[in-house]
């Protein structure tokens, strides 16, 4: 069986699986080259993917087809689903939701809860202020930077521990982690802040 780098969906397949719901699944920026769709796709979800950018599109779907599946990708806007109210059993967003204004943000969860089926389950997760890239770029105020990635300029909003905690008041808390992590990349260490999410509507 492959392994997928989004390490921390691990966790929430686990989640997912145990919770006995239809096994149908919404990835609130679903593109690029190792979709985590994929992995959903293997244990039998039925999966359903949104993503803005057509060329991240076209990369998680060339890596589906090389491995036989349709994982559903369609280019649409996270702040505005165009999916039915409590449709979904499972709703993620990995590594994504914080590439907009945290007022954008809040209208994206909004839109995944409202997608979410009762007793469903939802993974987000947030950068936080123990990242390295906190204070570079151009200040938008309120931590949120314009900043250079892939030779493009994206938006990344970070986050204090508690900050997003008001967004899910509604739903239930079934697990929250502080990660910190340093890896190197392009031979420099760099030091990498993400808070997890996950609840229960």
């Amino acid at each position: 069986m492959e392994l997928y780098k989004q390490i921390p969906l691990y966790r929430f397949l686990a989640l997912c699986n145990e919770s006995g719901m239809e096994k149908t699944i919404l990835d609130c920026g679903a593109g690029g080259d190792s979709p985590p769709l994929s992995l959903f796709s293997n244990y039998g979800y039925s999966t359903n993917g949104i993503e803005m950018n057509v060329e991240q599109i076209e990369r998680a779907n060339q890596f589906a087809t090389e491995r036989g599946q349709n994982l559903n990708i369609q280019q649409g806007d996270m702040r505005q689903l165009a999916i039915s109210a409590e449709s979904m059993s499972f709703v993620y967003s990995y590594n994504s939701i914080f590439h907009m204004r945290k007022q954008d943000v809040k209208k994206a969860i909004n839109e995944m809860k409202r997608v979410l089926k009762p007793n469903g389950l939802l993974f987000v997760n947030f950068l936080t202020l123990k990242d390295f890239r906190v204070g570079d770029g151009v200040d938008l105020g309120d931590n949120q930077f314009e900043q250079m990635e892939d030779d493009e300029l994206v938006i990344h909003s970070y986050y204090d521990y508690h900050e997003a905690d008001s967004m899910f008041d509604d739903l239930q808390l079934i697990y929250k982690e502080d990660r910190v992590l340093e890896r190197k990349f392009e031979g420099e260490w760099i030091r990498q802040g993400f808070i997890d999410y996950i609840y229960k509507k």
